[in-house]
């Protein structure tokens, strides 16, 4: 655990912070930005009670990555978690099957002792400090009870549920209540039981309540009565005739139409529900700070290729805008006006200088280097303009490829390492990515090219490296295979899932269960 300076321990006036992730929630996963299929009332209510930042960004297009930028306000260069923990790197990706032409780097894969991380500075600054749901920043020795959070419920190794979204969890750090019980609503019982023992009009202290869900994380699941609404909602709407179009590596979903999925985001919608209400009537509302994102983009390819984030191209594990913009919503009270959209650039590394601002503490410029605090933005101030920078030199689970990003103003250039190649796109002309720019502004691509490999540089980056093994013979007869045989069997999943006598297994994996 990072050391810590003293900081003002005068906590009369300080904000409580809740902060809630979801994982792998895509940027129009929400009713509030967009989807006409999936139902989210209760996530809704922050935006349009608070600020809707409409470029708004995870700093990885996988999770780790994402998670450790939010924790220490540093970009993923920096601090070395740059792919999902468990990805193999080096000569293992081979293992893979995936005949690709990098081998992709080494990285840290545990969040580094010697960073003094967001919690641990709100304790220093008063707060009292809880964490819930999935962490995935390394094994035992470095959870969250490690990196400042004082109460943890849920968080482990894992990336993903180990027994499903139906208890029992399988998780050392979660008792079991009754089969059947639903996690997401579990996580938030518990946020909302902390919020009760550790309400600061007894204790004197505000707190940080970090509700991280697993959901909706693959593997997807829900119950039968959502299935059942979200199935005669896609047949109301017409299900297309195709649902995936193929990519450079795998097949991309093209629709939101899976009732299972969207019966996963309303499970945890209902969930957000519980603890908003919850802050009501323990009367903090008025004192506390909601905070709404998700840690990568939706899961278009790969994984269960649960959804489709369209306008913007590609999805989770992408270096396109489907993989890293996401929903971004803050609500401060007495400084949001409802509804109100901010259109600066802004990503997770802000969120650990923001909250301190909101604090009152000091700012700790040496920690979250690439952050900045967003107050000024509430107030209708401006921020310093910067770069922001995705590193990603690894090919994931998803279908993207090794790759650094970065955006600056309207621009965002793609640096690919397998050739070399470049993708220029004006985002606010073309946020699909539709029309590479790089050959008609080649001034503007050497000017952020720069500005990229001098960030790289200086941070100490590491790079994936050619695989001296590659066949380009192997790779292609895997495409031809995936675009033959794996296309159409999601296709034909797709339409499983929409049909009236759909039965994933006798119990709706344990939602039935009704032991105690």
């Amino acid at each position: 655990m990072g050391m810590v300076p003293v900081m003002a321990q005068n906590t009369e006036s300080k904000p409580n912070i809740l902060f809630i992730l979801a994982d792998d929630l895509g940027y129009t996963d929400l009713s509030v930005s967009g989807s006409t299929y999936y139902e989210t009332p209760n996530i809704d209510r922050i935006a349009q009670e608070g600020m809707v930042f409409t470029n708004g960004y995870a700093t990885s297009r996988v999770c780790s990555p994402s998670r450790a930028s939010i924790l220490t306000g540093k970009f993923t260069p920096r601090h070395d978690i740059t792919v999902h923990i468990g990805s193999p790197s080096g000569e293992a990706w081979r293992k893979r099957n995936r005949f690709s032409k990098m081998l992709p780097a080494e990285y840290t894969h545990q969040l580094p002792a010697k960073f003094i991380t967001m919690p641990e500075a709100l304790k220093a600054a008063g707060y009292k400090t809880f964490f819930a749901g999935k962490w995935h920043l390394g094994d035992k020795g470095s959870w969250p009870e490690d990196h400042g959070f004082e109460i943890n419920k849920g968080g482990w190794t894992k990336g993903g549920p180990a027994g499903g979204y139906f208890a029992p969890y399988r998780n050392p750090m979660l008792e079991d209540g009754k089969d059947g019980d639903n996690l997401s609503l579990r996580l938030a019982r518990e946020t909302v039981h902390f919020m009760k023992e550790n309400d600061p009009k007894k204790t004197g202290k505000p707190f940080l309540a970090y509700l991280s869900f697993y959901a909706v994380h693959s593997p997807i699941q829900t119950t039968h009565e959502k299935w059942q609404k979200y199935r005669d909602k896609a047949i109301a709407q017409g299900v297309a005739d195709k649902g995936y179009a193929m990519g450079k590596y795998m097949p991309i979903r093209q629709e939101q139409d899976n009732p299972v999925y969207a019966g996963l985001v309303e499970q945890m919608d209902d969930a957000v529900g519980e603890v908003l209400n919850a802050l009501e009537a323990l009367g903090l509302d008025e004192n506390t700070v909601v905070v709404f994102t998700s840690d990568n983009g939706g899961v278009a390819a790969g994984d269960n290729f649960s959804t489709s984030n369209k306008p913007l191209r590609a999805g989770k594990g992408y270096q396109f805008e489907g993989g890293i913009r996401e929903p971004y919503f803050i609500k401060v009270p007495g400084l949001s006006k409802p509804g109100n959209k901010i259109d600066e650039p802004v990503t997770g590394a802000d969120f650990y200088p923001t909250f301190l601002d909101l604090a009152g503490a000091e700012q700790l410029p040496n920690e979250h280097n690439d952050g900045v605090s967003l107050v000024p933005l509430f107030i209708g101030k401006t921020i310093k303009a910067r770069p922001l920078i995705w590193h990603f030199p690894h090919y994931g689970n998803q279908g993207g490829e090794p790759s650094s990003i970065i955006r600056k103003g309207d621009w965002k250039l793609i640096h690919y390492y397998e050739d070399g190649r470049k993708e220029l796109y004006n985002l606010t002309e073309d946020i699909s990515e539709t029309t590479n720019l790089a050959a008609k502004y080649p001034e503007k691509v050497a000017q952020l090219h720069k500005e990229l490999f001098a960030y790289l540089t200086e941070v100490g980056a590491k790079y994936p490296k050619p695989d001296p093994n590659y066949s380009e013979a192997k790779e292609t007869d895997l495409l031809q295979k995936t675009a033959n045989k794996k296309m159409p069997a999601l296709e034909k999943q797709r339409m499983e899932m929409l049909s009236k006598d759909f039965q994933p297994n006798a119990s709706w994996w344990g939602s039935m269960t009704t032991k105690d």
